[in-house]
């Protein structure tokens, strides 16, 4: 006879998504009238496989509200080398705009478009509904009544986060944001590196 652990940790590996605790008691449902585990019980059998999994190269990790079953993210250098294509890389202004929808939600198009000095194109917009990170949730109540955009649990899941109070402290992504450019600067012009270099020597 399974028992609920394997029973929990079969379904974590089979689903594509992070499941919740009520999900995961859906599982034992039947109509034979047997109660299926409490959500007591199932934290406590998410705690022993959570346990088990500390010396291996996977982990359970709660994300969106739910737990997931995953690839510890130091290994992936390795992992990622089973496919060939890479991963998806996207525009300054792609992820500019989701930064602050993620930051300042709910906001409308015309917020964000205040805050960047710049209009949002239509295309990034329809890029970050087509990925599922971000949703139309309401209506503001102004002339006009455009739309507010808030972030999805597929965001979270995405980025390996629970909430978004796990959201990184904003000045900490400006200053990584910031290093993360001028290293960019530096490898493509290397010879201004050395000059800058030659001029602190004083060569």
């Amino acid at each position: 006879m399974p028992t609920v652990k394997n029973i929990i940790e079969a379904a974590l590996l089979a689903s594509g998504e992070p499941l919740r605790i009520s999900q995961l008691q859906d599982l034992f449902v039947s109509d034979d009238g047997i109660e299926p585990p409490s959500a007591e019980r199932v934290r406590e059998e998410l705690d022993n496989l959570a346990s088990e999994y500390e010396q291996r190269g996977i982990e359970l990790r709660r994300v969106a509200g739910g737990y997931r079953i995953q690839v510890r993210s130091e290994l992936a250098p390795w992992v990622s080398r089973l496919w060939q294509e890479r991963p998806a890389r996207y525009s300054r202004a792609l992820l500019e705009t989701l930064a602050l929808i993620a930051y300042r939600q709910p906001i409308t198009r015309g917020e964000i478009e205040h805050v960047r000095g710049v209009s949002v194109s239509t295309s990034i917009i329809r890029t970050l509904e087509e990925l599922d990170w971000v949703q139309v949730i309401g209506k503001r109540d102004v002339p006009g009544r455009p739309a507010l955009y808030a972030t999805t649990d597929a965001f979270l899941a995405h980025f390996n986060l629970d909430s978004l109070a796990q959201l990184p402290d904003l000045a900490a992504v400006h200053e990584s944001s910031d290093k993360q450019q001028a290293d960019r600067q530096a490898a493509e012009n290397p010879a201004s590196e050395c000059a800058e270099s030659s001029t602190v020597r004083g060569e």
